[in-house]
């Protein structure tokens, strides 16, 4: 069984009384000490001068001496006879209870008194010694266990440490400790005896201590090899082929013992590795031996009763099946043949596993040749080793140090619990290595048994009581708490020897089918319960041995562990019984059990890679689930494991599922917690930061909210008074707190109104303010108001802040008429923001427009913003003139102060009238006598902030839109806008069928009321062919385009007697009718210049909105009417020659198709079925030059092809942007003044371009129409 620690002594802590005899009591002692007398036929006997005079001039001496010499038992009398004994004990160790039992009786009986007096013992939970003894017999762990209580070992005088050649972690521990005490204490002599195995290793350690030897047998002895396989006893049982299970062990022997007896008479010694297999073969001999033979067991837990009879005289031939006790720390009397079979049970600690394993292991070359001193003793011998010859010399030479094989952990944990000082400087003979030092700290560490100092902790000092490897000393110590016990007490047995399932690989189907039944889907650990219940219950049914085999056969399991199973389990249950702990009588459960396991096996948890079947396990390792795993894919998120081992790949065995829930409370000592983005929240009123927490390197959680307060108070003071107070992210109903919001409010509004940020003082000055007067320690809403309460019961006004100490300056100017709260524009009030955070979408001024109101916002008066921003405004728009208009102005800013007083003794209702660049380039003018091309003026150029805003809301006034351009707004929900107006106001403004002015004065907006809703509509006259309609529209330019085609109407109407002329006497009209029938015939020909002549006689702005005006209006145009109709006639045909020169020449294109088709398209859009009515005037007086502009192309593409292809390339991109939103437009219903612009910038930038002769009326470059495009679509 692994883990099981040497015994120690009853835990009581009292400080044994130092032997301090008076000169009077030291006499009586010396009187009454017993004489000894040595045995001539020992070995010892003969060297007994020598070694007494090497223990009177050496404190330390080394006896090295084969196993029968007498040095266990002679010693002791050796240093008796020396003096030593009277003024303190002669203390003598023993590696086990059994030999220090036995040894003391020997000594005893050799002094001739009784055992317990002058000769006693010591062993757990037995003492036998008393005031009037001499010498004190004791295991090693007693003698250590008492250091904790006399450091300095004062009760003694002289120590034998026997057997040290065993190297058991007590007898380093002692022998270390010793090392240190001798040079405090030169009256202590110390004895190490050894057999011959490394003497001179002894020596070293205490500085070159004389080493005597002494002989050991007696007589010879004949090694006879019987390997295992080939004694087989006649009917033996066959062991089962595939199995891994050696032939078996039992048979062999009572075939070696049949062979001892016929060499002779004498007692038998058989070395066995435990004690299940001292009972089997027990049983085997007696049923194969007659009955005089006497067959007793020799193990360290017998009862003393029952270890004394192998010392008894006996008659008849006597056989003693004896553990590795008999080695060297016993001498059986009488034995003449051994029976080896080269097996022991050896602790060893597991790095893979991370726990200690006992298992049967070959013995050492040196353990081998002890077993066989055994039979020398009293006449010649026979050792019979089940193996050959060759395996015993393959075997090492010595048998590693326990130190070297155990878990520095355990022994950490050891030392910390008895006060041996740390592991790094205790003086071993053999020091572990640091990385074993580490892994020792780290294991304790992960078992919460050492703090961060590397102290105990209380959860080690528990653990230092059980005698168990401390990763199953967790798990118990654990299950304890869990009421867990009955079942981890199984499991950890389990975990303690190599898997009792077999799989033979010529057989795997047939063995995992039979132990399919053991399978649990969510633990392998429950399939150990299990198989635990299905073996338990066979044993209840008294099934024969041979059953049991047969049994395990069937289900592909080896028998031989699983009896190791229930050995290992009884010693574990025996170790918690000693403790007074007792198992639930209710069944644990999933949580309970694998909970107290996770204690024991944090560093083999894993969680499922998200993008592989890989588990992330601890410190960067992944790991595979292995296959023959019950739980296979059905393994959860999470999961622990057993072991986590490397074969081909690296594979987690013996997994089960788990919360990571459970690993956040049993690791929180090792979990690695950080915290990042500390920041307030407003609702609870407190510092929160997100945590990432890690154990081993995994990650358990990542972006959990958690209350940063308590971790970091400085912190979160600090963010609760710059993000809480400072910043305003506080519910609160205090009164300073309103009234400190409210001024920096209206501070920040004058930030914004002015764009500049420096009138507010900076925040930081703020932050002083309050953190000159909130006490340290506060960090969240609660604390903070109970505090506040209190400190202003005695000063109300404690954290008012003045207006005067907000405001680095007065903002002169920042006037409400200059940056007025709401706008009025069409009759309606608009609600204004204002904003400076340049790159914000909502930087500069922001205007809320309800979605009904949205087609009946003008453009125009927009482009003027509010009085406060438009100087500025002007003056960059004068900016992006070409310098040779724009130096004309002189300097900007005083061109823009007057140009903003004029405007502001002008009529308010202008700025809706005209755009803020016809307002420009009317005033320069007038007032300059200049001409500014509204063209020259680049607005695409100005800053984001001097453009309006446009917010569309609902009637709840949530946000539907928001965006600088309102054409776009419209774009998208113009028409959604439209049916919401028509649907309450045409029903209560339509008047139908006019013929002539009668309805009264036309005013330009109209209110409706619809409840408490004022809606304000745009009156307009629909054209209906023999008469009108007067229809209310939503849109100004909706009612403009409609309002134009139905007043011409009713001028036609007016003027019949005009028209009617004028249809008869238009000039050219024939001629012209032949060239324009590639756009319809002559009855539209005279239709479009019938509309396009009253539009030149009677359609000028302002148009009439009286009767009067509108007559008066029809008489004027009587005249003009017949000379504006010719003059357009000459301009439609020069325009219609141009057109058919060009078709002409088109037709020559056939080896230029790309321009062709460009061309074609251009004159397409340039030309349209319906140009002559449909372009206004002054664009259509273009048109001639535009169309000289496309000839000249042509006769420069045949000499230069590739010239025309580059002006293409530039020109083409920008025409077919301007196609895509002309027609989204135009499906729309709405009309981007700026998008127009563009389009008649095209045909000016194909002039200048391809037709450079051909001088254009403004500036025009392919840069500019790309800025100008970018600055449309903000």
């Amino acid at each position: 069984m692994r883990g099981v620690k040497p015994e120690q002594s009853d835990r009581r802590r009292r400080n044994p009384q130092q032997h301090r005899y008076s000169a009077a009591e030291l006499e009586l002692r010396r009187a009454a000490c017993p004489k000894p007398e040595y045995p001539e036929e020992l070995p010892v006997s003969a060297r007994r001068a020598d070694i007494a005079q090497a223990i009177a001039e050496h404190q330390v001496v080394i006896v090295c001496g084969e196993t029968g010499s007498g040095k266990t038992t002679q010693l002791p009398k050796i240093l008796l006879e020396l003096g030593r004994g009277i003024a303190g004990l002669i203390g003598h160790t023993q590696p086990r209870r059994i030999a220090a039992r036995a040894t003391a009786a020997r000594i005893a009986q050799e002094l001739k008194t009784e055992l317990g007096g002058a000769v006693g013992y010591k062993i757990r939970f037995n003492d036998k010694t008393s005031p009037r003894s001499y010498i004190k017999l004791m295991t090693d762990g007693i003698l250590l266990a008492e250091t904790q209580g006399d450091r300095e070992l004062g009760q003694y005088d002289a120590i034998i440490i026997d057997e040290a050649h065993e190297r058991s972690l007590n007898i380093d521990f002692l022998l270390g400790y010793l090392k240190q005490l001798l040079p405090r204490r030169p009256d202590l002599k110390l004895v190490v005896t050894s057999a011959t195995i490394d003497a001179e290793r002894f020596s070293r350690h205490f500085n070159s201590a004389p080493v005597i030897e002494v002989s050991g047998r007696l007589y010879p002895v004949e090694v006879r090899y019987r390997p295992a396989a080939a004694a087989k006893t006649p009917g033996a049982v066959a062991p089962r082929p595939g199995t891994g299970d050696a032939p078996d062990l039992i048979d062999a022997i009572v075939d070696a013992v049949d062979e001892t007896a016929r060499c002779g008479p004498g007692d038998v010694l058989v070395f066995l590795p435990g004690e299940r297999e001292i009972r089997e073969a027990a049983e085997a001999l007696r049923k194969h031996h007659p009955p005089h033979t006497e067959i007793l067991p020799l193990y360290a837990r017998l009862s003393a009763a029952e270890q004394e009879r192998v010392f008894k005289p006996h008659g008849g031939r006597r056989i003693v099946l004896a553990t590795n006790v008999a080695e060297t720390s016993l001498t059986v009397p009488g034995i003449r043949y051994v029976v080896d079979p080269g097996e022991a049970r050896i602790k060893r600690y597991s790095y893979r596993s991370k726990v200690e394993q006992l298992q049967v292991e070959k013995i050492s070359q040196a353990s081998a040749n002890q077993r066989a001193g055994r039979c020398g003793r009293v006449a010649s011998g026979v050792c019979i080793r089940l193996y050959d010859e060759d395996s015993f010399k393959a075997r090492p030479a010595y048998t590693e140090p326990e130190l070297l094989r155990s878990s520095l952990a355990g022994v950490i944990l050891r030392m910390k619990s008895i006060g041996l000082g740390e592991v790094e400087d205790f003086p071993f003979l053999d020091p572990p290595p640091p990385k074993a030092i580490s892994d020792g700290y780290g294991l304790l560490t992960e078992l919460g048994a050492v703090d961060g100092g590397n102290e105990l902790t209380e959860i080690g000092r528990q653990l230092a009581r059980l005698p168990l490897d401390p990763c199953i000393g967790r798990m118990i110590l654990a299950a304890k708490g869990e009421n867990s016990l009955a079942e981890v007490l199984i499991i950890a047995a389990v975990l303690s020897l190599q898997d009792p399932r077999e799989r033979p690989l010529e057989r795997a189907g047939a063995a995992d089918a039979a132990q399919l039944k053991f399978d649990d889907e969510k633990s392998d650990f429950l399939s150990w319960l299990k198989l635990w219940k299905f073996y338990l219950e066979a044993l209840a049914h008294k099934k024969s041995k041979r059953k049991l085999m047969e049994l395990c056969r069937e289900n592909f399991l080896s028998y031989k562990r699983m009896r190791e199973w229930l050995d290992i389990h009884s010693q574990l249950h025996t170790f918690v019984a000693e403790l007074g702990w007792k198992a639930s009588e209710k069944e644990a459960s999933y949580a309970q059990i694998h909970r107290a396991l996770l204690a024991g096996l944090l560093g083999n948890v894993g969680c499922k890679s998200e993008d592989s079947e890989h588990y992330l396990g601890a410190r960067g390792i992944k790991f595979l689930i292995h296959p023959g795993s019950g739980v296979g894919k059905k393994a959860g998120r999470w999961i622990m494991a057993a072991e986590i081992t490397e074969t081909t790949r690296l594979y987690a065995r013996c997994i089960a599922r788990i919360e990571p829930e459970w690993l956040e409370g049993i690791g929180a000592h090792l979990i690695r917690r950080h915290q990042y983005e500390p920041h307030w929240e407003k609702k609870p009123a407190r510092v929160a930061a997100f945590e990432r927490a890690t154990l081993y390197g995994i990650l358990l959680y990542g972006n959990r909210r958690i209350h940063y307060g308590p971790l970091d108070p400085v912190e979160s003071r600090r963010i609760f008074i710059r993000q809480a107070l400072v910043e305003g992210e506080f519910e609160t109903r205090a009164p300073f707190f309103q009234h400190n919001r409210r001024l920096i409010a209206d501070i920040e509004k004058l930030e914004h109104k002015s764009r500049r940020p420096d009138v507010l003082v900076d925040e930081e000055l703020i932050y002083a303010f309050y953190d000159s007067l909130v006490p340290e320690g506060i960090h969240n809403g609660a604390a903070f108001e109970h505090w506040r309460r209190e400190a202003e019961a005695e000063k109300p006004k404690l954290l008012y802040l003045r207006r005067e100490d907000l405001m680095r300056h007065e903002a002169a100017g920042i006037t409400t008429a200059q940056f007025p709260h709401q706008l009025e524009i069409g009759g309606r009030v608009y609600a204004l923001e204002y904003l400076h955070d340049p790159g914000n979408a909502r930087d500069g001024l922001t205007l809320s427009v309800p979605l009904i109101a949205l087609n009946q916002l003008s453009a125009k008066r927009c482009d003027w913003l509010v009085p406060g921003l438009l100087k500025d405004k002007v003056a960059l728009l004068a900016k992006t003139l070409p310098q040779k208009i724009r130096h004309k102005l002189g300097q900007l800013p005083e061109f823009a102060d007057r140009f903003v007083a004029a405007m502001a003794a002008a009529e308010p209702q202008r700025k809706e009238e005209v755009s803020l660049i016809e307002a420009i380039t009317r005033y320069a003018r007038e007032e300059l006598n200049l001409v500014l091309p509204p063209d020259g003026f680049r607005p695409e150029l100005l800053p984001a902030h001097l453009a309006m805003n446009f917010r569309v809301v609902d009637e709840h006034g949530r946000q539907l839109a928001m965006g600088r351009s309102l054409a776009q707004l419209r774009a998208e929900l113009g028409e959604q806008a439209g049916e919401r107006f028509s649907a309450i106001a045409q029903p209560k403004a339509a008047l139908s069928g006019i013929t002539a002015w009668n309805f009264g004065e036309l005013r330009e907006i109209m209110e409706i009321r619809q409840g408490a809703q004022t809606l304000i509509g745009y009156p307009a006259l629909i054209d209906r062919g023999d008469s009108v309609d007067l229809e209310l529209l939503d849109s100004p330019q909706k009612a403009k385009a409609a309002h134009r085609d139905g007043l011409r109407r009713l001028f036609m109407l007016q003027l019949k007697e005009q028209t009617r002329h004028l249809e008869k006497n238009l000039p050219g009209l024939r001629d012209m009718g032949m060239q324009f029938l590639d756009f319809g015939d002559a009855a539209s020909l005279k239709d479009q210049l019938l509309r396009a002549s009253f539009d030149r006689a009677c359609m000028a702005e302002p148009l009439p909105a009286t009767q009067a005006e509108f007559l008066r209006r029809c008489e004027e145009g009587k005249t003009r009417l017949s000379l504006l109709a010719q003059e357009l006639c000459r301009l439609v045909a020069g325009i219609l020659n141009e057109y058919q020169a060009l078709q002409k020449k088109l037709q020559g294109l056939k080896n230029f198709p790309q321009p062709a088709r460009e061309i074609e398209e251009q004159l397409a859009y340039l030309l349209p079925k319906n140009f002559i009515a449909a372009t206004p005037p002054e664009r259509l007086q273009h048109f001639p030059r535009y169309l000289k502009a496309v000839a000249l192309r042509l006769e420069k593409l045949r000499a230069d092809p590739a010239r025309d292809a580059r002006w293409s390339a530039d020109v083409n991109p920008l025409w077919q942007l301007w196609l895509r939103e002309d027609l989204k437009q135009r499906k729309q219903g709405v009309a981007d003044p700026r998008l127009e612009q563009f389009r008649w910038l095209l045909e000016e930038l194909r002039v200048s371009l391809y037709a450079q002769e051909m001088r254009t009326p403004v500036p025009v470059s392919v840069k500019r129409l790309q800025k100008m495009w970018q600055s449309m679509q903000r």
